[in-house]
């Protein structure tokens, strides 16, 4: 008999990332937003990715859902990149004569770089607006959580019937799971410690009567407009990246460069070619190669990026500080008397 999952709050908030090496989950658990809980989501949906959820998919197993589907989809991203990282510079030798293959490798090796430039300025620069709006609202829109499924027997000796999924507290902007930041009766602090928290850094005052159902408002709000923003902004830093690739100084790097780390002389020349290759690209990037057009287009780029990113913080900065759009003091006189029937 699979018993349903209880909706009592008082046990649900339960810190899980304080222990890293802890993966079973009896109930939907809020986890630490820090770097290992994030390393240890990643690597986890990663190797379900490539292994239990297509194995479940061919199969036609009834217990797979649209969120293993959705998590399968990074790998097709993966080779994606990786297909096109090899496509150009497999094609190289395939140029006649040695000066054009010499002419194309430096560009087939920026190309690849450049892959890689943007997955992670794409990846990174959103902390960009959302460090910011954590520090000075309190909102984390991307706190994770541990969500428990219980699943359907696959035979009668199947006794493992749970499936974990790596969700944020945010992920639906109608249906946030609020639940979860509730303390529970077993803590020592107030069961609204999240919501007074958000409500003093938002300047709504301490000690609020309900501060859960004053925030929760403004809460939605900054989350719309935080994923706006790092949505927007993040484009505009992946497109940096791509540039800050192409710049000429990262041929030195090419030519020594290896992934043979148990070479220990050679890698350490690799990474110390690599340290001086950025350090001159970012001076190229942002200076120019000496051509007039070179010499403003960094700048532009990268300060529209700065620029679109701080604009993004300090737009979800104006709508949390002014009253929400919806408030009780819109819909209830106070004045009147009312019936409820």
């Amino acid at each position: 008999m699979i018993l349903p999952v209880s909706s009592n709050t008082n046990q649900q908030l339960n810190f899980s990332a304080d222990k890293p090496d802890e993966k079973k989950y009896n109930h939907d658990t809020l986890l630490r937003n820090n770097f290992s809980t994030r390393l240890r989501i990643g690597m986890d949906k990663f190797t379900n990715a490539i292994t239990l959820y297509p194995a479940k998919g061919l199969k036609g197993n009834r217990n797979a859902n649209f969120y293993e589907f959705l998590t399968m989809g990074q790998v097709p991203y993966l080779i994606g990149s990786a297909t096109l990282m090899a496509v150009f510079n497999s094609a190289i030798k395939l140029f006649v004569g040695p000066e054009a293959q010499k002419a194309a490798k430096p560009i087939g090796r920026k190309m690849a770089l450049g892959v890689i430039f943007y997955g992670l300025a794409k990846s990174m620069s959103k902390s960009l607006i959302t460090t910011p709006v954590a520090w000075l609202t309190g909102v984390d829109t991307n706190l994770p959580y541990a969500k428990v499924n219980y699943e359907l027997p696959d035979d009668i000796y199947d006794t493992d019937i749970t499936s974990i999924e790596y969700h944020k507290v945010f992920e639906s902007v109608e249906f946030p799971r609020w639940d979860l930041l509730y303390k529970s009766s077993e803590s020592k602090r107030p069961r609204n410690a999240y919501y007074d928290k958000v409500a003093k850094k938002l300047g709504l005052g301490t000690k609020l009567k309900d501060s859960d159902q004053e925030v929760k408002p403004r809460i939605k709000e900054i989350v719309v407009k935080t994923n706006l923003a790092q949505n927007i902004t993040s484009y505009l830093w992946a497109a940096t990246g791509v540039a800050l690739a192409f710049q000429k100084p990262w041929e030195e790097f090419f030519n020594v460069a290896t992934f043979k780390f148990w070479k220990k002389e050679e890698f350490r020349k690799s990474l110390s070619a690599f340290g001086r290759s950025l350090e001159e690209s970012l001076y190229q990037f942002y200076h120019g190669d000496g051509s007039k057009v070179s010499k403003y287009a960094g700048k532009a780029l990268l300060f529209t990026s700065l620029g679109a990113s701080f604009l993004g913080v300090a737009n979800v900065m104006l709508s949390a500080q002014k009253p929400s759009k919806l408030d009780s003091a819109d819909i209830i006189d106070k004045e009147r008397k009312y019936v409820v029937n």
